[in-house]
């Protein structure tokens, strides 16, 4: 199997920062991403659909690649492959290797609905076309293609398969995963409020989004939980939960990049066709950020601070 032991932990699936004038902002971009390592997290995952992939450029995805390179401190580093035609995606799994990507979290071929067999044969290409470990990641209910436990099985004889970032919003599939296939994929929970209920089933790490802007308590729930320390990380899972709850909306990217600005200073510019949230939507987003920040717990001390 393809060597992918430090995959585990907190993996937020960043943002991309855009200037006015819809350029990429690197200095922003990493400005954010340091926050993010400073706090402690695990990996990175960048150009996902939290980055706003598909209005991006194979090679604006290979500069915001090495922004979160510059800045991770050798910590693994993510690319994402979203690309529509397999040819195109392999063609980025071979440039994301050759720019020193740690791995690919890879999605099935968008938009068209690939039934299994379509879909096992994207992902293998992708993989060897890349040479690098590969997250799979299962998103049913927003892409309409279910990886599921059998399927898994199936693509489990391909070596650089070795995780799985399950977002079917199903928790009894990190259960069906393990029962069926052991230890044989790395899992990562990718809805976040579903997170803490993923680890208690056996999941190891989190893809985490609207940790974006609080990576301190996003870190301190993982830690805690690990540690063995489940009241404390459960404290703190429910306090962040209406947070938690903008992760699973259409405007994901919108309410997560809002709260970056209210939480860490940033901003909210997109890139078009999105825009940024106006009138009675960011007002409740910005109410139920604020009142997270009003509500801010003291973190317990954690053991990576005493080290």
């Amino acid at each position: 199997m393809a060597k992918a032991a430090n995959w585990e932990g907190i993996f937020p699936a960043v943002t991309t920062k855009f200037r006015e004038d819809g350029s990429i902002d690197h200095a922003e971009m990493a400005r954010c991403y340091q926050l993010n390592i400073d706090a402690g997290i695990d990996g990175l995952v960048v150009c996902g659909s939290l980055g706003e992939a598909s209005t991006l450029t194979q090679d604006e995805k290979l500069d915001i690649l090495a922004v979160a390179r510059s800045v991770a401190d050798n910590r693994p580093v993510l690319l994402t492959i979203s690309d529509g035609a397999t040819r195109e995606a392999q063609r980025l799994a071979e440039r994301g290797a050759a720019a020193g990507a740690a791995g690919f979290m890879v999605l099935p071929g968008l938009p068209y609905k690939s039934d299994p067999r379509e879909t096992i044969a994207h992902y293998t290409a992708v993989a060897r076309a890349g040479g690098l470990p590969v997250m799979i990641y299962n998103n049913p209910v927003a892409y309409g293609v279910d990886i599921t436990p059998s399927i898994l099985a199936e693509m489990a004889a391909e070596p650089l398969f070795v995780a799985v970032k399950e977002s079917s919003d199903d928790i009894r599939r990190v259960t069906d995963i393990i029962n069926l296939l052991g230890d044989r994929y790395r899992i990562f929970a990718g809805v976040d409020n579903l997170a803490l209920e993923s680890f208690a089933m056996g999941a190891n790490g989190w893809v985490a989004g609207v940790g974006l802007a609080f990576p301190r308590e996003n870190v301190a729930i993982w830690q805690l939980y690990k540690a063995g320390r489940f009241e404390e990380a459960r404290a703190i899972y429910r306090w962040m939960k209406p947070m938690l709850d903008i992760d699973v909306s259409a405007r994901l990217v919108q309410n997560i990049k809002l709260a970056e600005t209210i939480a860490i200073g940033s901003n909210d510019r997109c890139r078009a066709p999105r825009l940024p949230l106006i009138g009675e939507e960011r007002a409740r987003i910005t109410a139920i950020v604020e009142e997270g920040i009003r509500r801010r717990p003291k973190l317990p001390a954690l053991a990576s601070e005493a080290a």
